[in-house]
């Protein structure tokens, strides 16, 4: 029998290395590895690593686990590519750029401006479908907002507000 520790282990790897869309899904691939567990158990499991469900690009709910890795950086076309999936607008409320994105996908966005150290981007802040971007004083959040725009491929005109 696997320890909590070993478990939850397994289950960063399989949600890290295929879809999986469902706990009772994620139970017949951990009984596959050798691993019993009720589904009160995994739902647990799942809350204590930080997984969550996010949009996939072919429109279905999947589990994903954030990674913390300060110091790894996204290269622009990985940044261009959520942006493209998850990006739906973007307003001005200077210092802040306000992106909003589809129901559990802010923090995936947040985490790939954080990673992409692009020009302008002094920090974010994600909820579930919102987050705030705070531009640099000397970049503006004007100057970002477009620069978030043209990454995500939308020309929505801007809304701004003093």
């Amino acid at each position: 029998m696997a320890s909590k520790v070993q478990r939850q282990r397994i289950i960063a790897e399989v949600i890290s290395g295929q879809s999986v869309t469902s706990q009772p899904e994620l139970l017949r691939m951990l009984k596959k590895r050798g691993i019993t567990a009720t589904q009160a158990t995994v739902s647990r499991d799942l809350e204590e690593i930080g997984a969550v469900k996010v949009r996939a690009a072919d429109g279905e709910a999947e589990y994903a686990i954030p990674e913390f890795e300060p110091n790894r950086i996204a290269p622009v076309d990985q940044l261009r590519r959520v942006l493209s999936e998850w990006v739906a607008e973007v307003t001005v409320s200077n210092p802040i750029v306000i992106v909003r994105t589809p129901p559990g996908c802010a923090h995936v966005v947040a985490s790939a401006l954080d990673r992409s150290r692009l020009e302008g981007v002094a920090g974010t802040v994600a909820g579930d479908d919102t987050l705030f971007c705070v531009a640099s004083p000397e970049y503006g959040a004007i100057k970002l907002a477009r620069e978030i725009e043209r990454l995500a491929g939308i020309g929505q005109k801007r809304k701004v507000k003093q």
